[in-house]
């Protein structure tokens, strides 16, 4: 369970760009779409009962002179799990993370959470 100030005030989500939350510490985060498919929780992407992590590298800037062509991800569906997650469908088939909202703190990208502070 997560505690009060660590819920969320508001959510907007964009189904192309990514999750913002204001937090109701006062806190604001912005989670780019390639972050939050990098940083699923789900067993299969953590490596959870052992197995090898099946991590992502969406975030991570293509350095080859002739990339790939890779298709735009989107979340397709965005839904709620009880009242401390919520459950995001992607464009590339995954849907088995459940993003708490302590986990969505503790991968919060901005300055101050980087650093620690």
């Amino acid at each position: 369970m997560t505690t009060p100030v660590l819920d969320p005030e508001h959510i907007a989500i964009s189904k192309s760009k990514g999750i913002k939350i204001d937090w109701k510490d006062g806190h604001h985060s912005d989670y780019p779409l390639a972050l939050l498919r990098d940083q699923c929780p789900c067993a299969t992407c953590t490596g959870a009962h052992g197995t090898e992590p099946q991590k992502t590298d969406y975030s991570k800037p293509d350095s080859s002179p002739f990339p790939m062509f890779k298709p735009a991800l989107k979340m397709l569906n965005v839904e709620p799990v009880g009242n401390y997650a919520i459950r995001i469908h992607w464009s590339d088939g995954h849907n088995s993370g459940i993003y708490s909202w302590e986990h969505f703190r503790g991968i919060c990208p901005c300055r101050q959470c980087a650093s620690g502070s």
